[in-house]
């Protein structure tokens, strides 16, 4: 039987790491391919892991509550195809050649990156972080509070000093991030010397740059509430994004009354006969795209000093969940659609965001994103940009005002369906005259739709 590695998959482009939440199997259980192995957690979705092959559950090399990087090996599986399956002109994998180390040697130190990393070498060449032992007993550090620590200068020592506040006392990136803040303000322990500086040292973490978070005393009649899990991440989320882009934010008004109408005249029929309903995303969508194909910077990332354009339009809907938290499914090549396609796909992946049944991949790859802050009564909002996006879009409630109407006859005062639209982008690249451009001509799109 051959040994498969299971890897962490690719979340979506600016994910680098994920959570362990629960492992579905323990080494000797038998998995069928396909069958979910764990659950894991992102900034944006929770999701479920399969099994690449059938066989049997030999290692899992991580716990539940690890933070895990995207790609390392998570677990192995002795696979139910045999080398009798291999067709004879291709030749059999060789054996895996099992070694035996003692502890001495898997254990290297490793000045340039901080503390010791017990290290397990396999035949594949794979190098598994487990964590490191404290002195005082079988304490272990996930790779992401290891490499904030060698980023910071946190010694062994004084890593071994901090409490946590993970399952069974683990230091969680909250715990080490919060004594860093500390350590700046002179409430922190004591650190060792270290061999070389920081400026000398690689960047394994970017909470580097991060200003400290105030702190205040808190007193009087309050209740203090833990953030969730989801919480933090978002949280985490949109600071780095402030953090990252330049926001800048422009707004718009649109009659969007033929729209309105249209809507209300065809949704009846238009449910009945393509089996879903026509809500006005959708053609909020139709609009955006047309304006991408004629503005195409904004359907852009920028990597250092490199812009990268975006062939593909896959737009992201941000959608709100049960719980009040918000996560953004992506239409991809959304251009490729007609109206009914793209209600289809609207309805399909909400439905799908507020079952919490979403896949790995319906939130990967955005280029563009939608907000709809109307759906929650506000007339206009200030969206954050969705990384690594260069822009996103808001449209308000629509309101009936009295507006004055330009005619040939001269102006007028009519009641119209009016709605405000405000874009959000990323002032590194997309200048004011871009941006507000853009942003009119979506308005335009609007006003002039014919159904």
């Amino acid at each position: 039987m051959a040994i498969v590695d299971l890897l962490m998959p690719k979340m979506g482009e600016s994910i680098m790491e994920a959570t362990i939440l629960k492992w579905n199997k323990k080494p000797g259980d038998h998995i069928q391919q396909d069958e979910s192995l764990l659950e894991i957690a992102t900034d944006k979705v929770d999701s479920e892991v399969p099994s690449t092959t059938a066989g049997i559950v030999k290692e899992l090399l991580f716990a539940e509550n690890d933070v895990v990087p995207v790609g390392a090996v998570i677990a192995r599986i002795e696979s139910e195809v045999h080398s009798a399956h291999i067709p004879e002109n291709i030749p059999a994998p060789a054996p895996r050649e099992e070694k035996s180390v003692t502890a001495e040697e898997s254990v290297r130190s490793e000045p340039s990156r901080g503390p010791a990393v017990r290290e397990f070498a396999p035949t594949n060449g794979y190098k598994n972080y487990q964590g490191t032992e404290a002195s005082s007993g079988n304490r272990f550090y996930s790779p992401l509070v290891l490499n904030i620590a060698s980023n910071e200068g946190i010694s062994m020592t004084e890593l071994e000093r901090i409490s946590g506040t993970g399952n069974e006392g683990r230091v969680t990136k909250k715990d080490i991030l919060s004594y860093v803040s500390r350590r700046k303000e002179g409430n922190g322990f004591q650190s060792e010397p270290e061999t070389e500086t920081s400026q000398e040292r690689p960047s394994y973490a970017s909470d580097k740059s991060r200003p400290a978070e105030p702190v205040f005393q808190v007193s009087g009649n309050v209740e203090i509430q833990e953030m969730d899990r989801m919480r933090r991440l978002i949280a985490d989320h949109m600071v780095r994004s402030k953090q990252t882009s330049p926001h800048v934010t422009s707004f718009s008004e649109a009659d969007v009354t033929n729209l309105v109408v249209w809507r209300e005249k065809e949704k009846e029929e238009f449910e009945k006969r393509e089996g879903t309903k026509l809500t006005l995303t959708p053609l909020f969508i139709e609009a955006i795209i047309k304006c991408i194909k004629k503005y195409p910077l904004i359907n852009s990332s920028v990597q250092g000093d490199k812009i990268i354009l975006r062939k593909d339009i896959n737009i992201g809907m941000a959608t709100a969940l049960p719980s009040g938290s918000l996560i953004v499914p992506v239409i991809r090549n959304a251009d490729n659609y007609n109206r009914v396609g793209l209600a289809r796909q609207v309805n399909q992946l909400a439905s799908n965001a507020r079952a919490s049944k979403l896949k790995p991949e319906d939130i990967q790859d955005g280029t563009f994103t939608l907000t709809n802050v109307g759906v929650f009564g506000s007339l206009m909002g200030t969206p954050i940009i969705n990384q690594p996006q260069v822009a996103i879009l808001a449209v308000g409630a629509i309101k009936k005002r009295p507006v004055v109407i330009e005619t040939e006859q001269g102006d007028a005062i009519g009641i119209r369906h009016m709605m405000y639209l405000s874009m959000s982008y990323d002032h590194r690249i997309i200048d004011g005259s871009l941006g507000a451009g853009f942003l009119t001509a979506v308005a335009k799109e609007l006003e002039n739709f014919q159904g």
